[in-house]
């Protein structure tokens, strides 16, 4: 078999392995929810929920005590705070994208890994919401930031602020996201509710399934409806982190003050997104036992787009560097410089070996798919975005325009807590997601099963 008869083999090759009927589907992706719970969920979920109480603790000592606490100083005003923000809001770019983008250009092999892509998006964006509201100190006046008459104060809001941008990209990104996983959820919910043996469970299910039969005019509305917000999803994959990046880019700090952030932040958005679906995949295939159904070319295609986002995401690291030196700017110039080689040299090169070298793994095909290389890969790329905010937002504050001001910034253990709470939080929210709600759409891959084509013939 020549290398083109091969490759056609394996576009040609089915997405959902093992030959399943549509009956077959439905029992497997509602097994994991009306089956006996797992020991292991509940070890997970009592792991999470305790670094959720410590979340919570870090939380209510920073209302107690107020700033002081974090590591924040002069001229490093915004801290881990907003480092986490623009981390956690990447995150969620990957699932809105395989969701809008990948469905309106018709790649059936989203509908394995859009389910729990687009749930992602939703925990990663409530997490990236507490950073900004506890980072303005006075929190019980968070409500300021919201674009309403304000009759009753004696202020306006203030639309220059990107706080008030902000409060309009994240709010909108997270309702069209929360109302595009609910109207794809429909059809399985009533899937579930059909099945149910408890009358709680027929009646909860019942109430989310809005009455749906499954009729041909049914169809017909969902299908718009589904479309209809896939093209509201869409423009807001660019918007909101061109948004979150215009925070920076409107400043006059140099190695902020640039107008490629706009497209690198998006690039990185998705390139960390997809590193986060590809850790949370392989474990939930390997624990649920899903490997007929997110299959080693779901995963291979995730590969592919994580290997053209990081070279996207180097080639705008490479654009900086060339833009502080043709520009003449001696203080962009010493901002990058001082990047690199300055003091926080160690958190630059693990970006860039995170970012541009791990990425280069995915250039051979038995590394591209294997799952222990992709494994550690997407956490290592997780790393790297992390430590490309951290680089973005320390280092350019460090040293200012005033050498008398300049410090050394160190985060306090309330930092670092904040921080991994979070990540309790958003893993506590997965996990619920999964034990009670269908992690794979069972509607959508039943609609990519040779079954589903009307010319098909069952040769059995």
């Amino acid at each position: 078999m020549d290398a083109v008869t091969a490759e056609k083999t394996h576009v040609d090759a089915p997405l959902i392995q093992g030959n399943p009927t549509f009956h077959d589907v439905s029992e497997k992706i509602s097994s994991l929810i009306e089956g006996k719970t797992p020991p292991l969920w509940f070890i997970a979920i009592g792991l999470s929920s305790s670094i959720v109480l410590l979340l919570l603790g870090s939380v209510g000592y920073l209302l107690w005590e107020g700033l002081g606490i974090w590591g924040l100083q002069n001229p490093n005003g915004w801290g881990w705070a907003i480092v986490n923000f623009v981390f956690w809001v990447g995150i969620g770019h990957a699932g809105t994208l395989i969701s809008a983008i990948l469905f309106l250009l018709r790649q059936k092999w989203r509908t394995s890994i859009n389910r729990f892509a687009e749930a992602m998006t939703l925990f990663a964006v409530i997490c990236a919401g507490l950073f900004p509201a506890i980072h303005v100190g006075r929190i019980w006046l968070i409500y300021w930031i919201f674009p309403y008459p304000t009759q009753y104060l004696s202020m306006w809001p203030n639309f220059r602020s990107p706080l008030l941008w902000d409060a309009f990209a994240v709010g909108t990104y997270f309702t069209v996201s929360c109302l595009f996983w609910y109207v794809g959820l429909i059809p399985d919910l009533a899937t579930l509710r059909d099945r149910a043996t408890t009358k709680i469970r027929k009646v909860l299910f019942g109430i989310f399934a809005l009455g749906w039969r499954g009729g041909n005019k049914q169809w017909k509305h969902y299908e718009l409806a589904y479309l209809l917000l896939a093209g509201l999803s869409t423009p807001l994959v660019l918007s909101v982190h061109s948004i979150v990046s215009t925070d920076f880019a409107v400043s006059i700090i140099p190695g902020w003050h640039t107008t490629i952030f706009p497209p690198y932040f998006v690039a990185g958005a998705i390139f960390s997104g997809f590193a986060m679906v590809m850790t949370l995949g392989i474990i939930t295939r390997k624990i649920f036992g899903l490997e007929d159904y997110i299959t080693i070319r779901h995963l291979e295609n995730m590969n592919k787009i994580m290997l053209l986002t990081g070279m996207m995401v180097g080639y705008a690291y490479g654009c900086e560097f060339f833009i502080a030196w043709y520009s003449g700017n001696e203080f962009e110039r010493f901002a990058f410089i001082n990047r690199a080689f300055g003091p926080y040299w160690w958190a630059y090169w693990s970006m860039i070996s995170c970012n541009v070298l791990v990425p280069q793994l995915f250039w051979f095909k038995k590394l591209r798919r294997s799952i222990p290389v992709m494994f550690v890969a997407s956490i290592f790329i997780n790393i790297g975005m992390w430590f490309e905010r951290f680089v973005i937002v320390i280092t350019s504050l460090s040293r200012d325009f005033l050498p008398s001001s300049w410090d050394y910034y160190r985060p306090t253990i309330f930092d670092v807590t904040t921080f991994i709470g979070t990540f309790g939080l958003f893993l506590t929210l997965f996990l619920l997601f999964v034990r009670f709600l269908p992690v794979i759409a069972m509607a959508e891959v039943k609609g990519v099963l040779p079954q589903a084509d009307p010319h098909h013939h069952d040769t059995h």
